[in-house]
């Protein structure tokens, strides 16, 4: 890693691996497209079901897919929705996307689906919104979304940053502190 301006760029530390044989999803089998509200529950169930997403309120997955479709994104294999990223474009910042969520159902793991819904996203605001970068906030012992957002970063020729961001102490509940990561 490299230090500047309080910044860490992160250098080929968080290498994607394989956790299954499952061999990926072609485009065939998978399709990507924005959420709409009925597929809110869907979602709150993904995240309950993960058991590492902080949950919120069934209601609030209705939100992002009836009012955030533009910053956020599901995929059904199968014709079942079996992940999705719940994003919004910042206001003060109109290229770039705060990722909320990456959801993925756990039988669906393991087969780069994380990575495919953000580079979709990206691609999908990138065309429509002149979006270019990615922002979220990862706890420092999520190793696997950090492999994930290293992974998009290298993929398209970026960078990825992280700075320290929210304290645990703001956070409550025995919650660790999130570093804000960059993909830009």
């Amino acid at each position: 890693m490299q230090q500047a301006h309080g910044l860490t760029t992160v250098e080929g530390s968080y290498e994607p691996r394989r956790t299954r044989s499952t061999p990926y999803p072609d485009s065939s089998d998978a399709v990507f497209r924005p959420p709409t509200a009925a597929d809110g529950h869907r979602m709150w169930e993904i995240a309950r079901d993960s058991g590492v997403l902080d949950l919120n309120s069934s209601y609030a997955y209705v939100l992002w897919g009836a009012e955030f479709a533009d910053s956020s994104v599901v995929v059904e294999v199968e014709g079942r929705v079996v992940g999705f990223v719940t994003g919004l474009l910042r206001p003060s910042e109109p290229d770039t996307i705060f990722v909320w969520q990456v959801g993925v159902d756990a039988d669906q793991r393991g087969k780069g689906l994380a990575a495919r819904l953000l580079h979709n996203l990206m691609d999908r605001t990138g065309e429509q919104k002149g979006t270019v970068r990615l922002r979220t906030t990862i706890s420092p012992d999520n190793e696997a979304s950090k492999r994930t957002f290293g992974a998009v970063a290298r993929d398209r020729g970026m960078t990825l940053t992280s700075e320290d961001y929210i304290s645990a102490d703001l956070l409550g509940e025995g919650h660790e502190q999130e570093d804000l990561y960059t993909i830009s």
